[in-house]
């Protein structure tokens, strides 16, 4: 968890130093889709690459078989063309907290990975983007598990690995 603070800090220290028109302000309309509040902000840091930072948080249940969660999704992007045009490949680490009810069991836990992305931006106005992309990878989750009852004994540790879509978005984005 501190690594991630940590990671999150530098990132927005590096976000004051870029200049105005080389900033994208994005909202992912998946997430809205579930109902989650989203951002994302990505710079320019050279020539062709680009680091990118998107988060959501979801507080609320809206039916009983739902989750509540937020989640940070850091990125660096190498561009093919120039950054915010075009293809580009991604680096991806990703930490979230989460509580959910799946089949009658609550999962209150952590996630923690990295991926690699694929994704093309298309230029719809001098200011604005739509994006898409798909990413794998490998989560790590941590959590305690327990039957839908109201008894702190009857949980359990557990811990699992996943591998495979650790991403997956279409962006409206706004380049400064």
């Amino acid at each position: 968890m501190r690594k991630l603070l940590l990671l999150t800090t530098l990132f927005c220290a590096f976000i004051t130093a870029t200049k105005a028109q080389n900033v994208a302000i994005k909202t992912n309309i998946f997430y809205w889709g579930t109902v989650s509040p989203n951002a994302g902000v990505e710079f320019k840091a050279g020539r062709k690459v680009s680091l990118d930072m998107s988060g959501a948080y979801r507080p609320w249940t809206l039916w009983k078989q739902d989750s509540r969660f937020w989640l940070v999704q850091p990125e660096v992007r190498y561009w093919l063309c120039e950054p915010f045009e075009g293809h580009f490949l991604g680096i991806h680490l990703h930490g979230a907290q989460y509580y959910a009810y799946i089949r009658d069991m609550i999962y209150d836990g952590y996630l923690a990975g990295c991926g690699l992305a694929y994704g093309y931006a298309w230029i719809l106005s001098p200011h604005w983007n739509l994006e898409a992309v798909i990413g794998f990878g490998y989560a790590r989750l941590w959590y305690r598990e327990g039957p839908d009852l109201p008894c702190e004994k009857c949980f359990g540790n557990g811990a699992a690995d996943y591998i495979g879509p650790t991403k997956l978005s279409i962006s409206i984005s706004y380049v400064f």
